[in-house]
């Protein structure tokens, strides 16, 4: 764990330069808009340890995977969303000596994220080997007013010399991504530029993806604007940049802004593209740098002021929280169903940047409360435009009439996972998908969107289950072989507890959607039976029989549900036995010893009992939570989360209170020593979840909101607000009451601590605050 980063109710905030973390703050100090990012790299040379990343949502590569490919059923490829041009580049010399932040003399370092206004900035000061001594200050950002557009403003200020320097700021297309499987670069140039501004015109192999990235430079000395002398256009395979020299003078400001647009085939036609990206840099131009940052301050505060949770009294945790929410926000704004979130969003090359089940099951309730309810019923129609592909994967592994399986990782429906245990066996992320909906329309009351849109990835998916599963003559019951739980410390198992129990679940809900869709919409009903071909008696009295008789593995002795047979011959030893020596387990123990440990990555069993909470006694969740968490290791992003929740129910506030921390700083203090290789996006909408379903203990039953919050002993209050049906709710606990305010024009009924309150439009109410056991 590293805990450097200083602490600040608004801002991240590093001081002193600390080359040995610098990948770690690269991925830190990272900026998005939904439609670009990049990661927090320097605009100056730097020699030192460094991974360069800009990104484009959409814009991917099929790179060929390494093993398996020639397998029947195995994907051919890993996509991977690629590290793009990169326009950020202002380098600097001063007569001759490059001001490179690896091998100056750096001082007085400061870099700081300011989440409450959307910037990114840094001042220090340098020295060259000549002894030359120059102040720098930057500031960055990527407008969420206008996502095409980026913008850096960039002071020097020399100490202790006066005359020149030598300015080049360019465009980079000639780019790499670090876990290219054939360190192949999969970027082509179609065109360049420097005849009026920088451009680079640059294609992708193999899908063809066009992007322009052009940029415009301004320049001021001493707060007026100063021509660019000495100017050197320069033009290279996949490189456009202006070289140029200014005046400085020791004690005055020379200023360099740098507009920069991105425009791709992905909004445009591709011979428009240039054109389109000089109007975003004239409009650039027009608005000027303070008007543009002062738009992005104030449509910061936009999100803000609806999506913020306040922490009184414990300043690692306000600071844990908001950037959590900011980073959440800047990765995805839901105006594009072809996008989803990666679990690296727009800081980091891991995962390929693709589309895993954490967005169902992590990322889902987090939209559905603080943004538009379009943002997140656009996450759900990604999976349904994917749906065709969903069949075309699971006819690959043998399955038929319209089974679904989606993909484990995908960019465009297809799976394109590369280890096998995952991509054959990982199958319950099916379940995930299902139950989205299930929430969705829970929370919205959007119950059309099953005759829409659902009932169809309902029936494929049943379809794959009551095909994936088996009778087994022996148990006399319906059993699920050869899968991978959410645990992926156990590989190739069977009857996976958590698996098995959504095999039911998706069924059963697949059933009841049915029928309400032939009542309530018989012309989307018709729709639905012709397009699906689906034979009512045949397959619901199957479905029925699964149901019924779906085994599920249980330890009578200790009276928990088994993770998967065979669990309980394991050696039971708790994970606090471990040395931190081995800490942790996948970094330091063979894949051997950890498949045959009895040590869990993540959330497994208590997933599934997280989801469906409402049909088990508090007591069996206790029993269950008492047993699998000694034992659970939390070496996955997505594991603290789900136990913040289950501890706060049960009511375990310290140890709820302890999971929150390690989730809301997971990436700040880097506790599981790979923050370096980008955050963890994905498990950012689980910190959420953590307060808003795990401290305020928000549920939605019988169409209602239900609460019931306490506060940690930590907290002098907390607040947030929640979007429901139309209605916004500001929540407010305190250590003895809840206060709760309808910021609506509408009443709405509430269930707090399981008593009904009407809340009537733009009013406050006052509750006593019920104190939780620990």
């Amino acid at each position: 764990m590293k805990q450097y980063i200083k602490y600040d109710p608004w801002k991240i905030i590093e001081e002193g330069l600390l080359p040995e973390y610098n990948k770690v703050s690269e991925s830190i100090f990272s900026l998005g808009n939904g439609k670009i990012g990049q990661r927090g790299n320097f605009e100056e040379y730097y020699s030192g340890n460094t991974l360069h990343g800009n990104y484009i949502s959409g814009i991917y590569y099929p790179d060929k995977t390494r093993v398996g490919w020639w397998k029947n059923g195995y994907p051919e490829y890993f996509a991977k969303v690629l590290n793009a041009p990169d326009w950020t580049g202002i380098k600097i010399k001063v007569d001759g000596e490059k001001l490179d932040l690896h091998t100056c003399k750096i001082t007085e370092f400061k870099r700081v994220l300011n989440m409450e206004k959307g910037y990114f900035r840094k001042r220090y000061t340098a020295e060259f080997p000549s002894g030359k001594k120059i102040k720098i200050k930057s500031k960055r950002f990527l407008s969420i007013v206008n996502d095409e557009l980026g913008v850096i403003k960039y002071s020097v200020e020399p100490i202790n010399f006066e005359g020149e320097i030598e300015v080049l700021t360019d465009i980079r297309a000639d780019i790499s991504n670090q876990d290219a499987n054939y360190d192949e670069k999969f970027w082509i140039e179609i065109e360049k530029s420097t005849a009026v501004r920088p451009y680079v015109i640059s294609e992708t192999k193999k899908t063809n993806f066009r992007v322009c990235t052009a940029a415009d430079i301004k320049t001021e000395f001493d707060g007026k604007s100063t021509p660019l002398e000495n100017l050197e256009k320069i033009e290279k395979e996949k490189y456009a940049a202006f070289k140029f020299t200014l005046p400085v003078k020791k004690g005055k400001t020379t200023t360099i802004y740098k507009f920069a647009a991105v425009t791709s085939s992905m909004y445009y036609e591709k011979n428009i593209l240039a054109k389109i990206a000089y109007e975003i840099l004239e409009y650039a131009e027009d608005k000027g740098y303070e008007k543009l940052l002062n738009e992005q301050e104030l449509a910061w505060q936009k999100k803000w002021t609806k999506g913020d949770i306040i922490i009184e009294g414990d300043i690692a945790a306000q600071q844990g929280i908001r950037f959590n929410i900011f980073q959440l926000n800047q990765t995805y704004t839901g105006q594009d169903e072809r996008l989803n979130i990666g679990p690296k969003g727009f800081t980091g090359e891991k995962y390929g940047g693709s589309t895993y089940w954490d967005t169902e099951a992590y990322l889902l309730p987090f939209y559905l409360s603080t943004a538009d309810q379009k943002v997140a019923k656009q996450l759900l129609i990604y999976r349904y435009k994917h749906l065709e592909k969903a069949i075309e994967n699971a006819q690959k592994l043998g399955f038929k009439n319209g089974a679904a399986l989606y993909p484990m990782v995908t960019m465009n429906g297809e799976e394109c996972h590369n280890e096998w245990e995952i991509t054959f066996e990982e199958i319950h992320r099916n379940g995930a998908i299902a139950y989205a909906i299930k929430d969705y329309i829970r929370y919205t009351g959007d119950k059309y969107y099953l005759a829409e849109y659902g009932l169809e990835v309902l029936i494929g998916i049943s379809r794959f289950w009551a095909q994936r599963v088996n009778f087994s003559k022996n148990k006399q019951k319906y059993v699920l072989l050869g899968v991978t739980g959410p645990n992926e410390y156990e590989n190739n198992v069977n009857n996976n507890w958590y698996s098995n129990l959504l095999v039911c679940k998706t069924i059963q809900y697949t059933i009841e959607s049915f029928n309400f869709v032939k009542e309530n919409y018989p012309e989307e009903y018709n729709r639905i039976i012709k397009k699906t071909n689906f034979t009512v008696e045949n397959e619901t009295v199957h479905w029925e029989e699964i149901i019924n008789n779906m085994y599920l593995p249980y330890d009578e002795k200790r009276k928990v549900f088994l993770q998967q047979d065979g669990f309980s011959d394991k050696e039971l030893i708790p994970a606090s036995a471990l040395s931190h020596l081995e800490r942790p387990i996948h970094q330091y123990w063979s894949w051997d010893r950890i498949l045959r440990s009895c040590y869990i990555k993540q959330a497994d069993v208590l997933q599934g009992l997280y989801f469906f909470e409402e049909d088990y006694e508090i007591d069996t969740i206790r029993r269950n939570f008492d047993f699998y968490e000694p034992m659970t290791v939390h070496e996955s992003s997505l594991s603290s989360c789900i136990h913040s929740i289950l501890a706060s129910k049960i009511g375990d506030k310290k140890l709820a209170y302890e999971f929150y921390l390690n989730a809301s700083r997971l990436d700040l203090d880097d506790y599981n020593n790979d923050t370096e290789d980008g955050l963890h996006i994905t498990s950012m909408g689980g910190t959420w979840m953590t307060i808003v379903k795990g401290f305020a203990g928000m549920r939605v039953k019988n169409d209602k909101l239900s609460f019931e919050p306490f506060i940690p002993e930590q907290w002098k209050f907390y607040s947030f607000k929640i979007g429901f049906r139309g209605v916004l709710l500001k929540f407010e606990v305190l250590k003895s009451i809840v206060k709760i305010e309808n910021q609506s024009n509408s009443n709405i009924e509430l269930l707090i601590f399981g008593n009904n309150q009407i809340l009537k439009q733009n009013s406050v109410t006052e509750i006593a605050l019920r104190q939780k056991n620990n």
